[in-house]
């Protein structure tokens, strides 16, 4: 939620900086008169009603820039997804791309895959995976993905020590085969 309230305020704040860059562009051109900035600029120092969306826009701008810069400097836990583990030696930090990766080599080991993709999510249970393939269209494909899930579970287990709660396997597709043409020497 907070990822998508500051993708709001960027673009608030973009717009806030676009509108004022244009206005500037315009004054430093001189497609907008002197005589009419004057008055304008007049209007906003005696008339209160002028000021009020000066003001309004001016506040809204200022504490956007302080939330971004806040936002840019802060230390917080690194921004690559990972698995933490304690041990007697201390910490250990798994990157769910090395988790998607080894899942991925243990996937492919399975004959008759072509294509692999897979997500990992970390849940209460352990490791959820989802191996995306596509198959030779050759290989029954219950026994393959009950073997890939057979493959892929020992694996990470065996290598992270991180326990594997379920692996989903979705078959995308049949890998397409080229049409064979047969040559002919007379």
């Amino acid at each position: 939620m907070a990822k998508v309230l500051d993708k709001f305020l960027l673009f608030l704040l973009s717009l806030i900086v676009l509108i004022a860059a244009l206005i500037a562009l315009f004054a430093a051109f001189g497609w907008v008169s002197l005589g009419s900035t004057k008055q304008f600029a007049e209007h906003v120092y005696e008339d209160f009603n002028y000021a009020i969306p000066f003001i309004v826009t001016s506040a809204v701008a200022g504490l956007l820039a302080l939330r971004f810069l806040y936002v840019s400097v802060r230390r917080g836990k690194s921004s690559v997804p990972s698995i933490d583990q304690r041990t007697e030696f201390g910490d250990i930090r798994i990157s769910l791309d090395t988790v998607e990766n080894l899942s991925l080599k243990a996937a492919s080991r399975s004959r008759g895959v072509r294509d692999l993709r897979a997500r990992v999510k970390v849940n209460q249970a352990g490791l959820e995976i989802v191996i995306r393939a596509i198959v030779d269209g050759e290989t029954p494909i219950p026994g393959l993905t009950e073997e890939m899930q057979a493959n892929v579970k020992g694996h990470i287990e065996e290598i992270t020590g991180i326990p594997v709660a379920f692996v989903s396997v979705f078959i995308a597709n049949i890998q397409q085969s080229a049409p064979t043409f047969k040559s002919r020497v007379e």
